[in-house]
């Protein structure tokens, strides 16, 4: 049984040859496009995250914020409670309730206050860093010299780049291209600062390969190495600008923690590595003073992370550090130990 409404199947045609400026050549209409059923089908979850969207909060931001909102409240009512207590002891320790109340709310607002400011400071850092990223990439002058003027601001506050920062400026209106802006600042303003970084990653990897291999306690080496690598992640986060406090701190780490997790660690590729596994040094070395030269070496490779999370802008014209750049005294002071210490 067939289907009236089926047209008869065509002929195949022949292959015909024609000119693109005929008139009598007659273009058929586009196809319409087919009907994406997947798309008409609401997504509940899509549908869920956007309604939070919306409120420009997440579930956790939410959570947080109720949570801090609820704290707030129960300090008061605590507060409050104690110096109604109080007064009504005595009017005298009432008033110096209220002043130590007062004290102490004052204290907190300027911890507070320094504590946003260390968050802003770090989050300037990523969005000068993301904003040099997209004028290269786009060749944006605008955003190219937008890029220039903060880092100008971020290093006026250090005297030995006021040269550095003289040229830049007279440099910036000679430049057209913006990819060439922001490497020109780079390699302007940024070379004593990395060359400077450099030298604070060597000097904790060293401190944490001596420290390990004489210290007798695990105890000690964990405590060390831990207070040492935060320590140079607030160090380098100074130096290029960020000044972070405690909340910053603890963003920092997160930061570094996340990029060394990206860039899957300690590269097996890196030539000290090769160096450390194509000679056997490990092998050679006593078992304490292995174990500071690897301690040393993840402490170098954490210097690293943090300064390619803290410093303000990529590194395009100027070549990133390498664990051979920091950590080859490292390893030439522990082959030295080696040898001069008794059979």
């Amino acid at each position: 049984m067939t289907d009236d409404r089926v047209s008869p199947q065509r002929p195949p045609r022949r292959p015909q040859v024609f000119r693109l400026d005929d008139r009598d050549l007659t273009l058929a209409p586009p196809e319409p496009e087919p009907d994406d059923s997947s798309a008409a089908i609401p997504d509940p979850a899509r549908k869920r995250s956007g309604a939070v969207s919306r409120f420009g909060m997440t579930l956790g931001g939410l959570f947080w914020t109720a949570a801090g909102g609820v704290a707030s409240l129960a300090a008061y009512v605590g507060l409050s409670r104690l110096v109604s207590d109080l007064y009504a002891q005595s009017p005298v320790l009432g008033y110096v309730g209220l002043a130590a109340t007062a004290v102490l709310v004052l204290v907190g607002a300027v911890l507070l206050g320094r504590e946003v400011a260390g968050l802003a400071r770090l989050a300037h850092l990523d969005r000068v860093r993301d904003k040099a990223a997209s004028a290269i990439a786009q060749d944006d002058r605008a955003l190219a010299e937008a890029v220039a003027r903060d880092m100008l601001r971020l290093t006026a506050d250090q005297p030995p780049l006021a040269r550095a920062r003289a040229d830049l400026r007279g440099h910036l209106a000679g430049i057209i291209d913006g990819a060439d802006l922001v490497r020109l600042t780079e390699r302007t303003l940024l070379p004593a600062l990395d060359a400077r970084a450099r030298q604070m990653v060597s000097e904790a990897a060293r401190n944490v390969s001596v420290v390990t291999a004489v210290s007798p306690r695990a105890l000690v080496d964990l405590v060390f190495v831990l207070y040492t690598a935060v320590s140079l992640m607030r160090r380098l986060a100074q130096l290029y600008g960020g000044r972070p406090g405690a909340l910053g701190m603890v963003r920092l780490v997160r930061h570094v923690l996340g990029h060394l997790a990206i860039t899957g660690g300690m590269a097996a590729g890196d030539t000290l590595v090769q160096q450390i596994i194509g000679q056997g040094l490990a092998a050679r070395l006593s078992a304490k003073l292995g174990e500071g030269v690897v301690n040393g070496l993840l402490t170098a490779r954490l210097g690293l992370a943090a300064i390619a999370v803290t410093r303000p802008l990529p590194f395009t014209a100027l070549p990133a550090p390498r664990l051979a750049d920091v950590a080859t005294g490292l390893l030439r002071k522990a082959e030295e130990d080696e040898a001069a210490s008794p059979r």
